[in-house]
């Protein structure tokens, strides 16, 4: 059978068998077997195991279940809730304060986790009931969560460029550097979109409750002093990293050493809350790797098929212009995404897609942050759109899923406007690491 053949029976399998409802994972694994098995013979899932073998061997993937943990024990501890009260207090009688105010705990918490859906869950229950009370417009309340919530992997430490930053072999602190401007971008047409429309209509975002408005300032301040820690150890993780002083690993181990102290010194460091925040890493963790696990062996059984050069050969023929080429690219990350994980994209995409980008002379740093970037139009996009799913699931019931899904697009339309700003102006992205 030839290459193009294949190509399009393994597309067409995955298509069935993800409708069926068959996780990503070992739809990706299955394929690979079979491949494996048909092409080569029994001894070739060997070879499975090898590349299993060899990607587990990276130290750098030791900061993924780090970083989960840090932000399990941010969730139980009852930190990212009192972080924010501490700013909506803050929020005066700014119309669209506290949605502004959302925004600003989603980067605190993106800063100190870098995992999508343990934000989306903790701003819908925390943030999403407090703007409803307030008599926030629901569809600004809902897509500012699930915006705000997909923001933490865009700012470092990003789960999706620690995994982008091994796949394609690239340094991780180049990343975080490089996604650093482009995150306060997709930040500030929020916060932006959210302050026109609240002026152009006020009824939208009203103030605060008077309460929180007559504290004083001394009262305000106090209310900082359960989050100085959990902001001291985003500061801490973040200056190893930039400062050299530290690995991406080692500065997890560090996150995770503070938080355990931040959640020591609130008197939630109980046994029940480590066990649960273990628990909870330890399955977001097994959900990733075995992704990681599929693609990865369906990827190495389609190279050695030959696939990689043939699907080369096609990017390179969609056009000799390689703007089309990326714009190509962007659609399969967006056509994908509808569908399956951003892990299950970047496995899949990334072995095909790096080979002609380094041929076309494109950074491959720049490309991780379009990836990223990408993703973050990805979680809003239905019929997937995972960040929907994550809120709905904590949502009040009067809330449908119609309704979430329906709020995203003014914010997609933010998403798609900064991606087109950082592929056309690929310096925005790249000035940071190249200062080092």
């Amino acid at each position: 059978m030839d290459i193009a053949t294949t190509s399009a029976l393994i597309l067409l399998t995955m298509i069935g068998l993800l409708a069926i409802g068959v996780p990503m994972a070992f739809v990706s694994g299955a394929i690979a077997v079979f491949l494996a098995f048909i092409n080569f013979g029994p001894n070739a899932l060997f070879i499975l195991g090898s590349r299993t073998a060899d990607f587990l061997n990276s130290f750098a993937l030791v900061a993924v279940p780090m970083f989960v943990l840090m932000a399990s024990i941010l969730e139980r501890s009852g930190i990212a809730k009192d972080l924010y009260r501490a700013f909506h207090i803050s929020a005066g009688n700014l119309r669209g304060g506290v949605a502004i105010v959302t925004l600003l705990v989603a980067i605190m918490l993106g800063a100190t986790t870098g995992i999508i859906g343990g934000e989306v869950v903790l701003l819908g229950l925390i943030a999403l009931p407090q703007m409803i009370k307030l008599g926030y417009n629901r569809k600004l309340a809902i897509g500012t969560i699930t915006a705000g919530g997909s923001l933490g992997t865009m700012i470092p430490p990003s789960i999706i460029l620690i995994f982008y930053g091994i796949t394609a072999e690239v340094s991780i602190s180049d990343l975080f550097l490089a996604t650093i401007f482009p995150a306060f971008l997709l930040a500030l047409l929020y916060i932006g979109y959210i302050l026109i429309r609240c002026h152009i209509n006020p009824s939208l975002g009203p103030v605060a409750h008077e309460s929180d408005n007559k504290l004083s300032w001394k009262d305000k301040l106090s209310l900082f002093k359960g989050v100085i820690i959990p902001i001291i150890v985003a500061v801490v993780v973040l200056g190893s990293i930039y400062g050299g002083f530290a690995s991406i690993t080692e500065s997890a181990a560090i996150g995770v050493a503070g938080t355990l102290i931040a959640a020591w010194v609130r008197r939630e460091l109980t046994w029940k809350m480590l066990r649960g925040a273990l628990i909870q890493s330890m399955k977001t963790c097994g959900m990733v790797f075995w992704l990681v696990f599929g693609t990865n062996s369906l990827i190495g059984i389609y190279n050695l098929l030959g696939g990689i050069t043939f699907a080369k050969q096609i990017l390179i023929g969609v056009s000799s212009e390689p703007i089309v080429i990326i714009s190509v690219m962007v659609a399969v990350f967006l056509l994908l995404g509808m569908f399956i994980d951003w892990i299950g994209i970047l496995f899949l995409t990334m072995p095909i897609f790096q080979p002609t980008l380094q041929a076309m002379g494109y950074d491959p740093i720049w490309f991780g942050i379009v990836f990223n970037l990408s993703m973050q139009i990805a979680y809003l996009t239905p019929p997937f759109g995972p960040a929907c799913f994550y809120l709905k699931g904590v949502a009040p019931q009067e809330i449908t899923l119609q309704e979430i899904l329906s709020a995203q697009w003014p914010f997609i339309a933010l998403q798609v406007l900064a991606l087109s700003i950082v592929i056309l102006f690929p310096s925005l992205s790249l000035w940071l690491p190249n200062l080092y």
